[in-house]
């Protein structure tokens, strides 16, 4: 098998659903710690800045990852990258399983970022190209909903774990290793689907993107740093804005709040097959302004309801320009060099799940968390705006649905 001859109508599904698995499986792991910061918290005695800080840690692990070796998988093949990933992962949680301080956790998250890394353009390439061709046309789906799905997984399970069940900051990292186990059997089964793999350079490439792609990427890594700057704040910050400004304190809230976002990334997603590529970029940009304004009056009016309601709206928004960026740049791609352009518009979102996060953290040490997530809440809300008026000054080039991704034996 190889990058350009998609499996056929009659071969199994199962690698594809494992390698989706294995995806899901990995990037619940880089989210699991989100409720369980409040915990961590009142054990070490850290503020909300060294939150968003540990946080960050772990997206300059995946940017680390992402830079060195986002074409590795073009080199030795999906299958050991897949693996090489889930280990990390496995380390990373075996981290916080044991932790005793703050080395620990950042020894922790700077191992799921390096696995998130690995997996993120990997993962995305191996679901494709692992799909039957009957599922072709979703396979872009199933891969970034595997992504979001599994991100979101993570602060629903630790919040419910914490809040039910004994030992809050041990028994989901015990889950979670044996996930990662079910996970690691299964890529091992996998058949590999690149072919003429080569011995990988010791001195890393540069990701570069390809004239052709640029249109699209320039736009898509536009959206997806404001989709993904909103993230970024949900899965750190969040649990601190629901206990200091709303009063909310209970740890399975806070995960389900969270979960919330990503679910509607989901369905963000899954809208994008109808609305089509053109549009779903830059009405998902006036999408998330309208789900950044909720937010604002929520964080004024210190409302729960307005917050969640902001929540579902903005994840809406990142799913549908995230998924038509992922699809805009994937159609455009050259297939030998899908993994190293996926994984460079990669690089770009987890700037953006970081940079902005911390700037939160440093000034709501000075100003509050209200005040910061207000300046944060318009700052997304003006470069989804300009995003949107860029695409409407000078709209996407070309019609092709995630279809032709998954199935194109077209070189550029």
């Amino acid at each position: 098998m190889t990058p350009d001859q998609p499996t056929g109508p009659d071969e199994p599904a199962w690698p594809f659903a494992t390698a989706a698995y294995a995806f899901a499986v990995a990037m619940c792991g880089t989210t699991l710690p989100t409720p369980l910061y409040a915990f961590y918290q009142r054990e070490l005695g850290f503020s909300s800045l060294m939150i968003t800080v540990i946080f960050a840690v772990y997206a300059v692990g995946v940017i680390a990852a992402l830079l060195l070796m986002g074409q590795l998988s073009d080199v030795v093949g999906r299958r050991p990258v897949l693996l090489a990933g889930l280990v990390l992962s496995a380390a990373s949680a075996a981290c916080f399983l044991f932790e005793h301080g703050l080395a620990e956790l950042f020894a922790g998250r700077i191992l799921s970022g390096l696995s998130a890394g690995l997996f993120t353009g990997t993962a995305t390439a191996a679901v494709v190209e692992l799909a039957p061709r009957r599922l072709a046309g979703t396979a872009v789906l199933v891969a970034t909903a595997a992504n979001m799905g599994g991100l979101g997984s993570g602060p629903l399970l630790a919040g419910l774990l914490a809040q039910y069940a004994p030992d809050p900051l041990r028994l989901v990292y015990v889950v979670d290793l044996a996930l990662v186990a079910v996970a690691i059997a299964g890529v091992l089964l996998i058949p590999e689907t690149v072919g003429g793999r080569r011995r990988a350079s010791l001195v890393p490439r540069r990701l570069r993107v390809p004239r052709q792609v640029r249109p699209a990427f320039v736009p898509g890594a536009m959206a997806g740093f404001a989709g993904f700057a909103t993230l970024g704040l949900f899965t750190s910050v969040a649990p601190s804005f629901l206990g200091e400004v709303l009063g909310v304190h209970d740890p399975a809230v806070a995960g389900t709040v969270v979960c919330a976002v990503f679910a509607a990334s989901t369905a963000g997603q899954l809208a994008m097959g109808r609305v089509g590529v053109h549009q779903a970029l830059p009405w998902g940009c006036v999408v998330l302004v309208a789900g950044m304004a909720l937010i604002f009056a929520a964080l004024l009016a210190a409302s729960l309801p307005l917050l969640v309601t902001g929540a579902l709206v903005a994840g809406c928004g990142q799913g549908l320009s995230f998924r038509a960026a992922v699809t805009a740049v994937g159609d455009l791609a050259p297939a030998e060099r899908r993994g190293e352009v996926t994984s460079a518009l990669f690089v770009v979102l987890y700037v953006a799940i970081s940079i902005p996060v911390v700037g939160v953290g440093a000034m709501a040490t000075a100003f509050g968390l209200r005040s910061s997530g207000l300046v944060f809440s318009a700052c997304v809300a003006l470069l989804a705006t300009t995003t949107a008026v860029l695409l409407a000054l000078r709209p996407l080039e070309g019609g092709r649905r995630d279809q032709v991704w998954a199935m194109s034996t077209k070189r550029e």
